[in-house]
């Protein structure tokens, strides 16, 4: 091979553990005639506790391949113009802007990373920084809005381009007088190393630029973090690492735990969007092979304890956004909020799709007054603005927006216990026979308990459904709940909020019963928290009860509509979906970064449909199911099945609850 693994795994060769390649063939042919190979190795990753974890890594696509979107390492300092464009149909920008292209940064460990830089023109400062960390591209990069349909709700003409993925817009941020900077994370495209996924790593990194970001002559000293998604992520995990001049975040829909929240939720593993993410990467080296470590590493270790950012030590202002329908990031989202300890924080909880909410422009004024109150110090009344503002939910006669509350999760609700019934039902009282309903574990198809509403009420907040189950024909059950409001007629409503969204209008669960046992210390009523420290396996004849947190939700529900608690096999997603990131072509001018619009300019294609063929080659199998023959739902008389809610009725001062 012409790159050696060593030189590439570690580029430093600090660590005592050896290489062991699992799987290596350098007989694919290439993209443009360059060497491609497979390879999937084990090495060392840096954990809390430990620095040289054995971690399994895989090769990212080559800078070259199509779908990486990588204009190539152009160090260069350019002045785009006021009123020039990015590329056609995009935002003109709104002032001058010194555009400083592939800046090196060194990281501790002697590593540089490399950055794009976006400052005013107009003098040498000071000005507050805010950065954007991701290892997506600085630019265009191997995932774009181009690529999902309809921009998820993002008109091209709402921004420059010049942002990153997820990230704040440089055009409009200049223009408030500061300083915007695109970070390619550790290993991502030209930066050295190789791609980590959160943990410590990324954020002693996150820690290294943040300082290095302060000592340049032209800032201030004030640093925030802003963006969506994986930037949301970045910043939880380096400020939990407490850079002294990180000042502000702004994370927008952000997971805490991934073990927990996405990689193996429930207890189930599930490399199927993770492969959706990991094949977008573009590089040179390496990149943590996260669908074949949540597949190989089953149960909670130091591992995955290295993936949940400690967000206790967060003690800087906070501007946390969340929702309640995104599939990836709603728990953590709510839980990075509740859990720092910043005494300066607010929660907005929206109801559309991260993307829009993100660039909407009365959104993005309100994000300025945030940063210019703590990163500028300017008295403009931020302070006044609600600590907590919920969404809720009313997909029948329209939703509820900013609503002020004052406590998440909110204090002004009452629990109410609905029991599952014959029939089914669910109802307030308990059923006073042994019963049960079935259903073909090997279907999608499971079972729902309804009850008729009959007076207004909201649903605000956690909900637990506790259920007695047995598996015939298996030792083991996946289980997927829903909790929805339904109309009249017994339809669901469905939800338009896009890509990493619930199809539905409705909260979620899961559970593989074989890690069922939960933390006493850390649950409560609402709230079981799952150890998933070992496995208990079901045997012949088992009917054992199990306690399934729904993830948070504020859904008002109307006479004549229905409650709605299904329970079914949980699906697996396939390891080979491809959501298509990388494959729209953009046309980006060649030289100059911008140009005026309608000027004939020489540009170049990013993006492309083809993966150099190693990528998919690297897939981790798609999981076996752990549904089989037929479960069991048991309820009444001896086995207490509920679901516990947390209700506000509407037009009672003295619910009869």
């Amino acid at each position: 091979m012409a790159r050696s693994i060593w030189s590439r795994l570690l580029p430093n060769a600090l660590s005592l553990i050896t290489i062991l390649p699992i799987l290596t063939d350098t007989s694919l042919a290439g993209v443009n005639g360059s060497e491609a190979a497979v390879e999937i190795v084990q090495g060392p990753s840096r954990v809390y506790g430990n620095d040289s974890y054995p971690t399994i890594w895989r090769r990212v696509q080559d800078l070259e391949a199509p779908r990486a979107r990588y204009p190539g390492f152009q160090p260069q300092t350019l002045v785009l113009k006021n009123g020039t464009i990015r590329r056609e149909g995009a935002r003109p920008l709104m002032c001058d802007i010194l555009f400083e292209r592939d800046v090196p940064v060194a990281l501790r460990d002697g590593s540089i990373m490399y950055t794009d830089v976006f400052r005013p023109t107009t003098g040498p400062g000071p000005y507050p920084a805010i950065v954007a960390w991701s290892p997506y591209g600085k630019e265009v990069g191997g995932q774009w809005l181009d690529d999902t349909v309809n921009r998820t709700g993002v008109a091209l003409s709402t921004v420059s381009e010049l942002q990153k993925f997820e990230g704040p817009d440089p055009a409009y941020w200049v223009n408030q007088g500061y300083v915007v900077l695109n970070a390619d994370a550790r290993g991502a495209y030209s930066s050295e190393g190789n791609i980590t996924t959160f943990g410590r790593q990324l954020a002693e990194d996150g820690y290294d630029f943040i300082e290095w970001v302060a000592a340049q002559p032209w800032s201030s000293g004030k640093v925030g973090m802003s963006g969506n998604s994986w930037l949301a992520i970045s910043q939880w995990f380096i400020a939990a690492e407490q850079p002294p001049h990180l000042t502000a975040i702004a994370p927008w829909e952000g997971l805490t735990d991934l073990f927990r929240d996405v990689s193996n939720r429930g207890g189930s593993p599930a490399p199927g969007f993770q492969e959706i993410i990991l094949t977008a990467f573009g590089g040179k080296n390496y990149a943590e092979d996260i669908p074949r470590m949540c597949v190989n590493e089953i149960l909670m270790n130091e591992y995955w304890e290295d993936k949940i950012a400690q967000v206790e030590n967060i003690s800087i202002p906070a501007y946390v956004v969340a929702s309640y329908t995104n599939e990836l990031h709603t728990h953590g989202s709510f839980d990075g909020f509740r859990r720092i300890q910043s005494t300066e924080k607010w929660l907005r909880v929206h109801n559309s799709s991260e993307w829009p909410d993100y660039y909407e422009s009365t959104h993005v004024e309100e994000l300025t007054s945030f940063f210019d109150y703590f990163l500028k110090e300017k008295v403009n009344g931020w302070s006044q603005t609600p600590r907590i503002r919920i969404s809720i939910l009313d997909p029948s006669q329209g939703d509820t927006v900013d609503q002020a509350e004052d406590n998440w999760p909110v204090t002004n609700v009452v629990p109410r216990t609905m029991y599952l019934q014959a029939n089914n039902t669910l109802a307030d009282d308990t059923y006073e026979t042994d019963d049960s309903v079935s259903y073909n574990a090997s279907s999608t198809v499971g079972t729902t308990f309804t009850y008729d509403v009959d007076e207004a009420l909201e649903i605000i907040g956690y909900m637990k459904l506790r259920l007695w189950v047995e598996a015939e024909g298996s030792d083991d059950m996946e289980l997927s709940i829903t909790v929805q409001k339904l109309d009249h007629n017994g339809n669901p409503y469905e939800s338009n909020a896009g890509v990493e969204s619930s199809t539905i209008v409705g909260a979620s669960g899961k559970l593989r019963v074989s890690q069922r046992a939960i933390d006493e210390t850390r649950s409560t009523p609402f709230e079981p928290y799952l150890l998933h420290t070992s496995e208990q396996l079901l045997q012949s004849g088992d009917i054992v009860p199990v306690e399934i947190g729904v993830w948070p939700m504020a859904l008002r529900v109307h006479p004549d509509e229905k409650i709605a608690v299904t329970v079914a096999p949980a699906p697996i997603t396939p390891t080979n979906a491809d959501l298509g990131y990388g494959t729209a072509r953009i046309l980006v001018p060649r030289s100059g970064g911008t140009y005026p619009p309608g000027q004939n300019v020489s540009t170049i294609i990013l993006g492309g449909n083809d993966y150099p063929d190693y990528v998919n080659e690297q897939r981790v199998a798609t999981p076996i199911t752990r549904n089989n023959g037929t479960h069991v739902i048991h309820f009444g008389g001896q086995y207490d099945s509920y679901l516990l809610m947390p209700v506000r009725y509407i037009n009672q001062t003295n619910p009869r609850f």
